[in-house]
């Protein structure tokens, strides 16, 4: 007989990861013979770059790699990221204090709050919002204070708005610019704003960095630490899965204040052994050797922005074209929600996209576009739509 196990109470707090269940339907369609358009992950299409290949190709071959590697990370990665903050930021770090390599930015961000929140500790977490900083938060038994991010504030918290109680109280403040899911951007005013904030009320800044190079028309966003007392606060969580086409590799790497790098180093310690030295060398050499590659990426992904957002606005969609990231934030038609148009492209038109409601309740009048499928299935998407009676 089957012994009957019940949930952990944790799991029970959260919703079901969006995504996956995305997925599920998406994969249902598929088997019924149906041509599915997969608008909804953010996952690049576009293959990794040759020399990270053959980089990896190569360093596979060192017997000396396939044993367990430092917890902290290879130094020849660490490195290339201190290299690589130097010329893109301006940011001097120390490699050996102020860099750890993750299994992905995901991981790291899970981590995080593991390492820093007791129970009933308080995390400050934007809404809408990639759906790991509430679930790391409530995993960690805290408790998600939740910052809107509204269309009249160009997708920014309002910091002043926060309850001075729950400010003081507060240990942790996620953010995320370039912003998944919005496409927001920050302004150097915005990051000098959280610092003070954060200065005021004694908390940690957490900045999910991974979209910093996935920008367009000229622009390059700021890091959070190239700002003077942005290493005092806190942390940036990057990852090389976004700019080089890297997200099954799951690399990625933590950088900042040198006490918050080592509580993570220290709960890491005790719940994984690192990631793999070849993939890390890979990475090194990703960071060193290819930055001609990013731009090559970027304007693939402009060429389909414009063609998304333009194809839309001709169907009167509330549609502005991002700045960054790989994602297109579209306000919903009147007198639908975002489930039921999402469900409503599914079944009428055989196109995924990810409901606003599924990263917080803010989320709600928003869908979201990926950009990570080629132009021409970009344009089908479009006529598609056309057809959808709304």
């Amino acid at each position: 007989m089957e012994v009957e196990v019940a949930k952990a109470d944790r799991l029970l707090r959260i919703p079901p990861y969006l995504f996956d269940k995305m997925d599920q339907l998406r994969r249902k369609m598929e088997a019924e013979g149906k041509d599915v358009i997969n608008l909804s992950i953010g996952d690049p299409d576009q293959p990794t770059p040759q020399p990270i290949i053959e980089a990896l190709s190569e360093a596979a071959q060192e017997s000396w790699r396939h044993r367990y590697p430092p917890y902290e990370g290879l130094k020849e990665f660490r490195q290339a990221v201190v290299n690589w903050y130097q010329k893109r930021f301006g940011v001097s770090l120390h490699p050996e204090t102020e860099v750890l390599a993750l299994i992905g930015s995901k991981e790291g961000i899970a981590h995080l709050p593991l390492a820093l929140l007791n129970p009933g500790d308080v995390a400050l977490v934007p809404d809408p919002a990639y759906t790991v900083y509430q679930a790391a938060t409530i995993f960690a038994g805290g408790m998600p204070y939740y910052l809107p991010l509204l269309s009249s504030r160009h997708f920014l918290p309002d910091l002043k708005a926060v309850d001075r109680q729950v400010a003081r109280k507060a240990k942790l403040l996620f953010i995320n610019y370039p912003n998944n899911p919005t496409g927001a951007v920050a302004s150097e005013e915005f990051f000098e704003e959280v610092i003070k904030f954060a200065q005021d009320n004694s908390l940690i800044v957490c900045h999910d960095a991974a979209y910093t190079e996935i920008a367009y028309d000229g622009y390059r966003p700021s890091s959070l630490l190239q700002f003077e007392g942005g290493k005092t606060v806190g942390i940036e969580i990057n990852s090389l899965s976004k700019p080089y086409n890297m997200t099954g590799w799951r690399i990625g790497y933590a950088v900042g204040n040198a006490r918050i790098i080592s509580y993570l180093r220290e709960l890491k310690t005790n719940v994984d052994s690192g990631v793999f030295g070849a993939i890390q060398h890979a990475g090194a050499v990703a960071l060193d050797k290819c930055q001609n590659h990013i731009q090559h990426i970027v304007n693939i992904y402009q060429k389909r922005r414009d063609i998304l957002v333009e194809g839309l606005d001709k169907l009167n969609w509330k549609v502005e074209k991002p700045r960054a990231t790989f994602y297109v934030w579209a306000a919903v038609p009147p007198d639908y929600t975002s489930l039921q148009l999402a469900t409503l492209l599914l079944e009428k038109a055989a196109i995924v996209v990810t409901p606003g409601t599924g990263f917080g309740k803010n989320g709600e009048g928003y869908i979201r576009f990926s950009l990570t499928t080629d132009q021409e299935r970009l344009r089908e998407a479009v006529d598609r739509i056309k057809k959808v009676p709304m």
